[in-house]
């Protein structure tokens, strides 16, 4: 295992126990469900993780994603506003 692995390994440990603590913080509370917009944002954000050897594509894929949720983001405000 190289030290990327490595990385990539303590990164999905820490996010699972945040993950996990989150979970258990909010268990009474009411939970939101993802809008179709957040979805689509959060798919193109793990097909760039996916295809993070081509960085091109990977980039790609995670500013589509980035794009989306800010799109997301201030149709929620304005909506509430």
């Amino acid at each position: 295992m190289d030290a990327s692995q490595t990385y990539i390994l303590i990164s999905i440990i820490v996010l699972l126990i945040i993950a996990l603590l989150v979970v258990f913080v909010k268990r009474n509370k009411k939970v939101k469900p993802l809008t179709p917009l957040a979805g689509l944002a959060f798919g193109f954000i793990l097909a760039g993780i996916a295809f993070g050897d081509d960085r091109r594509v990977g980039y790609s894929l995670m500013g589509i994603g980035v794009a989306i949720t800010i799109v997301d983001i201030v149709r929620k405000v304005r909506k509430n506003e």
